[in-house]
């Protein structure tokens, strides 16, 4: 059974129309869920893992929902816990906006008032805010939340494990007696349920997924390594894999190691709470775009950062517990991609490994580095060319045993060069993994393609694509 479409979802076709334009078509589950409970006025309560569409999922009912604003007077508002978080939200929902004649802006601290006073100024509509820029602005004067019928808590979970529920708490106290809260958490548990329980009225529940990343869909490898090897074997793993995060636990830990990355040849940006917003956007832009291979994060930095194709995880320095264990290497293994988790162990903390594996429900031994090991565990090693080799003969075979199956015709819905894979959409609600290695012709986002699919190392995949 095919997925439904947007306009059967209740989705205005202007919004519908835009939607398309950009690629997008098939609503994810979650979007399916909660567009008819947000659009019919309802309070909901969204559990869904990183990376399943949350965005639209409240994004498009507040857009269609929308009233003109006066100055300093917004009428819609979502928090968010981090400023890049803050940012990627209004990033993607102002063009959806503008179209309808309203604007979003986003506060976040770590840059000056002005823009944003002048922003408010002009009587933008929507609001994407962290908590405490917020209540800033408002102490000055320069906006007013009384006319705020649409709010949008995303990422509960996080805000309260950064201690931002009390301020959640006094800002919708703010908003419109009225309003309409739609709250969005990997979990509900203690203070999360009790911020639901005192702001939400008979809300609707959807859940979608596992509660958090799903670190099962990743490769998990544990490296007894010496503390100072283990700046070479991070170079030798980026080298490898390419796209990777690298969790340090300190500031300066996080800028020293990016130096000696850089030093070794591979590009390296730091992010973390010391860094300028500014700073902290360029690097973040480099790594998405792929200019940057090694994002250098500590963990509180790196809470809201949602890149979709993420090769590898590193574990540089262990993590704090499980909880941070499975956050940290959530990063990797999205949207339908595999991925690759390397910890790093320093030599005596076997226990404390076998400890940490029990409770996140993995296994693995500690054992040496191995980068032909990582080459055969990550899927699309695509500077290997051993690797690359085996792979095409591989799909060779594949392709003998499918070619009784017939040609199928699809879009490119996404294809990353530098990374050598895409999806394609196979026109039932569902996308096909495409590997660069698989292709008869260059293909980008948006073309129609003929392929055959065969079983891949994860599921099915398209083979002997070629561009119509």
């Amino acid at each position: 059974m095919s997925a439904p479409a947007f306009a059967a979802l209740g989705v205005p076709a202007e919004l519908v129309s835009q939607l398309a334009a950009s690629g997008i078509v098939d609503p994810t589950p979650i979007q399916q869920k909660v567009i008819p409970s947000a659009l019919a006025g309802r309070d909901v309560i969204g559990q869904a893992p990183t990376g399943s569409g949350k965005t639209l999922a409240f994004g498009l009912p507040l857009v269609a929902g929308l009233t003109s604003a006066r100055r300093r007077s917004p009428t819609a508002l979502v928090l968010a816990p981090t400023r890049e978080l803050a940012q990627q939200i209004a990033q993607e929902l102002r063009p959806l906006c503008r179209s309808h004649g309203h604007d979003a802006v986003a506060l976040y601290g770590g840059v000056g008032y002005g823009p944003q006073r002048k922003a408010l100024n002009s009587g933008v509509e929507l609001v994407v805010a962290c908590p405490g820029r917020l209540e800033d602005l408002i102490s000055m004067g320069a906006l007013s939340l009384s006319e705020v019928r649409h709010v949008v808590v995303d990422e509960a979970d996080r805000m309260s494990d950064m201690g931002f529920l009390p301020a959640v708490r006094r800002l919708l106290d703010q908003t419109h007696a009225d309003r309409q809260v739609l709250l969005f958490s990997a979990t509900l548990d203690g203070a999360v349920t009790k911020l639901a329980a005192a702001t939400q009225r008979d809300p609707e529940r959807h859940e979608v997924g596992t509660k958090g990343p799903d670190v099962t869909a990743a490769r998990h490898l544990f490296w007894a390594v010496d503390r100072s090897d283990r700046s070479d074997v991070t170079a030798a793993v980026v080298r490898e894999v390419g796209s990777s995060m690298v969790f340090c636990r300190t500031r300066r830990g996080a800028d020293r190691l990016a130096k000696q990355l850089q030093a070794s040849g591979v590009t390296a940006a730091p992010i973390h709470g010391g860094r300028s917003q500014p700073q902290r956007a360029r690097a973040l832009k480099a790594f998405a775009g792929g200019a940057v291979s090694a994002l250098v994060a500590t963990d509180v930095a790196a809470r809201g950062v949602h890149v979709d194709d993420v090769a590898a995880v590193l574990h540089y320095d262990p993590p704090e517990d499980a909880a941070t264990y499975v956050h940290r290497s959530g990063r990797t293994a999205r949207a339908g991609a595999s991925g690759i988790v390397v910890s790093l162990v320093e030599r005596g903390n076997e226990h404390t490994v076998r400890t940490l594996q029990r409770q996140v429900g993995i296994e693995g031994r500690v054992q040496q580095p191995s980068i032909a090991d990582l080459c055969s565990q990550a899927r699309g090693a695509v500077d290997d060319p051993t690797a690359t080799r085996s792979r095409a003969k591989s799909a060779k075979d594949v392709r003998s045993e499918a070619s009784e199956a017939g040609r199928n015709v699809g879009v490119v819905k996404f294809f990353h060069d530098h990374r050598g894979y895409g999806f394609i959409e196979r026109g039932r609600g569902e996308d096909l993994f495409v590997h660069h290695s698989n292709l008869s012709t260059k293909v980008s986002k948006g073309q129609r393609v003929e392929y055959t699919v065969g079983p891949g190392r994860k599921g099915d995949e398209a083979f002997d694509v070629v561009a119509v």
